[in-house]
Order: C-alpha cells, then structure tokens, then sequence
C-alpha cells in the first residue's frame, strides 16, 4: 500500500494537519518540527497527493506552456529544446511541474489557452512566441490569468516577457560581418508576424544602412518557419537573383539550408551567419558563424518572472533582456 500523511504523522510524532503545514512550508511550523516530519517524508518515501492538494489549496503547481506548431516541428527546433530545459530548472526548483501543448495554427493556440483558463488546469501560461496582433496574449490580458511570453509584445504594458533585444544583437552581428571587408548582403528570415523576425529584420537594414550598403531588397527572403528546408529553398531564390558576398540568417536552421545548397552549387567564400548558436553550428561545414541568444536563460527568467506573479512575490520588473553574443567561426572567415 501507498504511504499516506497519517502515516507520515504518526512516524514524525505530530498530526495529519501539521504534516500538510509543513508540505505547504508555512512560517508558523517550527524549524525544529519541519526537520523532523521532512525526515520522515523521506524515510517513508512519501508523496503527497497532486489532486488533494490542488483542491484545499486551489492551486495546481503545473505551468501550461503553448508551443507554436506541431510537436515534431517545434522539437526539430533546439531553440525550442534549449528555452523548454530552463523553464524546466527553474519550474523544478519551485516544486512546479510543466504541462507542454502544441498548437497547429493561431486558432489552434488560443483554443489551448482557453482550455487552460477556464479549466484551471495550470496557475499559469507561458507563450514561447510573441506575435502580431497575438489573440492569445489578448485573451490572456482581459481574463487577468498569470502569463508571461518569451519574445517582446507588441504592446508591453501589464505583460510579462523575456527577450534579447533582437534589433541590436542583429545590427551588431551584420557590422561584424561588414568590418571583415564583405560588401554585399542577402538575408534569410522566419515568420513576417512574429515580432523576433521584424525586430532582426530592422537590425539587419540598420546596420547596411549605418555602413552605406545598399540594401537589395530581391534578396531579403522571409519564410514561413524557421527549418533547414526553407533555408535551403530561400538561397535557391537568391541565388537566381545574384551571388552576394554574405547571407544573414535568422536561424540557424535556416544558415544550415543555405549552406547546403552553397555547397550544391559549389560557391565559395560566402559568408555565412546563423542565430541561436545551436550545438550542431559548429560541426558544419564550414562550422558557422552564429549569435548566441542565451536560449536556456531565456526560459530560466521567463519561469522565475511568472512563478513570482503565481505566488505574488514582488517583481521589480516587468521583463528581463537577455545578452547576446556572435560566435565567429569558419563561415564568416574572409579567405
């Protein structure tokens, strides 16, 4: 038979109800009592009761976090991977555990949010992208439920968000890429709607800007996701245009297409630069040049941010701006 908290309040000397106290680390239980019934959880290996506790305190512990697209695609992403393994930490540490749902199109995302509201499945919601005229964050501000996004709103007020600040790590790359004497520029992006790709989009036409560069609009390629497959059909497109001395990426899974089909075509001394600075970037060939956006820390703080607002400790701010960082390899190595 399972071990129940009479039984835990039996071994610890105490009563049922001092033991839910303790579980529940309330300030009025002694130091000296808490040692003693938390010695006898972990003696008796014992577990308390999810359901229970969700109904006497209303409050489940879970954190809903909403994925954009199918699971296949959003794993095949190590952005996603990356920033799902520091919600994770965080949530851990809290005693909270995360219920992941994936939405197929933005219809499909708001209906999970409303599930997850109106149900009470979870205290709280993470989005883990923050989009145009987003319905779910909308939904979200009006039914005052605990949420935060990873990726800057549109409008910040009574949001909380975790981010890079996009247009500069973008704009910063690109005037490293020129300083190595490249002179023409073709660019690959994600998803019009989504604020990351306009807010790397601007960074990307400010720095050719800043540097007097024309800016070709015929070879600034902005696709539908973020895959390998898109890369590669992208460099396809501005190929057929022109051979730029170097392709801007927003992605690194996108920098991987393109790089395959540089390599199809046989071109050399292409520069080349990628975004997330995934594991994988350095192992092609040539390893790529990427900005690392600090994924995991991304979804740390945007856990810690929600789970203060859950538990109505002060934040003293709003969103966190996560540091970023060009990883120069081979690929943006002037030969």
């Amino acid at each position: 038979m399972s071990v129940t908290i009479k039984d835990v309040a039996r071994e610890a000397d105490v009563s049922p109800s001092t033991v839910s106290r303790v579980i529940a680390n309330n300030s009025k239980i002694s130091d000296e009592t808490k040692e003693r019934v938390n010695k006898a959880i972990k003696k008796l290996d014992y577990y308390p009761n999810v359901i229970a506790r969700s109904l006497a305190n209303n409050s489940t512990k879970i954190l809903g976090l909403v994925l954009p697209n199918s699971a296949e695609n959003s794993f095949e992403n190590p952005f996603f991977i990356q920033a799902m393994a520091g919600i994770s930490i965080y949530a851990q540490r809290k005693g909270y555990n995360i219920m992941y749902s994936f939405g197929k199109d933005d219809e499909d995302e708001l209906s999970l949010v409303k599930k997850y509201t109106n149900s009470k499945l979870v205290d709280g919601i993470i989005l883990l992208v923050s989009k145009s005229k987003d319905s779910c964050i909308n939904y979200l501000k009006e039914s005052k439920f605990n949420f935060v996004v990873v990726g800057r709103p549109e409008n910040e007020n009574n949001v909380l968000w975790v981010d890079n600040d996009n247009f500069d790590a973008m704009r910063k790359a690109v005037n490293i890429v020129i300083n190595k004497g490249y002179k023409s520029f073709a660019y690959i992006g994600g998803p019009k709607h989504w604020t990351v790709s306009k807010d790397r989009l601007a960074g990307f036409k400010q720095a050719l800007i800043d540097n007097n560069i024309p800016i070709e609009e015929d070879i600034i390629i902005e696709q539908k996701e973020f895959n390998e497959a898109m890369g590669y059909e992208a460099m396809k497109k501005i190929l057929l245009s022109k051979t730029p001395e170097a392709v801007i990426t927003t992605d690194d899974l996108l920098a991987f297409g393109a790089l395959r089909m540089i390599r199809k075509e046989k071109l050399k001394n292409i520069g080349l630069v990628g975004f997330n600075n995934t594991p994988l970037s350095i192992y092609q060939n040539p390893s790529l040049s990427s900005v690392d956006i600090n994924s995991e820390k991304l979804g740390y703080r945007a856990a810690k941010l929600l789970i203060n607002s859950i538990e109505k400790e002060e934040n003293r701010v709003n969103h966190y701006i996560v540091d970023t960082k060009l990883m120069e390899r081979t690929s943006t190595k002037r030969k």
